[in-house]
């Protein structure tokens, strides 16, 4: 039988550039201590990158831009997928993915109805924090988002010009998926969005 380390590095080498890697991966083939033992030994000689704690990836090399890092959301993403939770921006967040802030997160924050951790993306921290399974529930792309970056707003303060922006991109939502979210938004978010698409319903198109 092959060694733990020969194993993991065959896996490894059949991976495409740019791949996250997690020890649970390789579960099966050897204990927990000798797993992160040879992701450690292949980072160290460069075979694979440490992104995180935990968390490494194979090289990814740009003719132009140089090494390519996977960034926060690829991560996430992935945990999401190998853990069968779900995951979703959290309001600061959300607007800055709409478009609606201008300002650089030195923190992301994701909402999740799995467990709640933090990790450490180079110089970023990610944390993920533990919701109900309503507010991760939500189906439309653009919906979903301006529902999570208006539950954390002083929506009385939302200025003309930024409601105007908030319709638009609600107007590219498939009705079926805004009504559905809507049914599950807080009222004060719900009212907000009605009032916005007045007289007109939002299941007019």
């Amino acid at each position: 039988m092959k060694k733990v380390h020969t194993q993991i590095a065959d896996q490894i080498a059949r991976k495409k550039p740019g791949a996250l890697i997690f020890p649970t991966d390789f579960r099966g083939i050897g204990t927990g201590a000798a797993i992160k033992q040879a992701l450690f030994r292949m980072a160290r000689s460069g075979t694979i990158k440490r992104l995180a704690h935990g968390i490494y990836y194979t090289p990814k090399i740009d003719s132009i831009l140089g090494e390519l890092t996977p960034g926060a959301e690829d991560v996430v993403r992935m945990i999401a997928k190998k853990e069968k939770i779900r995951i979703v921006p959290s309001g600061a967040n959300a607007l800055n993915l709409l478009g609606l802030s201008t300002q650089v997160p030195t923190k992301l924050v994701y909402l999740t109805d799995g467990p709640p951790r933090k990790l450490k993306i180079r110089k970023l921290e990610v944390r993920l924090k533990a919701t109900s399974r309503k507010r991760v529930s939500r189906t439309g792309k653009i919906s979903s988002l301006v529902i999570l970056a208006l539950e954390e707003t002083a929506l009385h303060q939302v200025d003309d010009a930024t409601k105007n922006k908030i319709k638009k991109l609600l107007e590219q939502e498939d009705p079926k998926k805004l009504k559905h979210d809507l049914s599950l938004a807080p009222a004060k978010v719900n009212d907000f969005i009605v009032n916005l698409f007045k007289p007109f319903t939002i299941m007019k198109k």
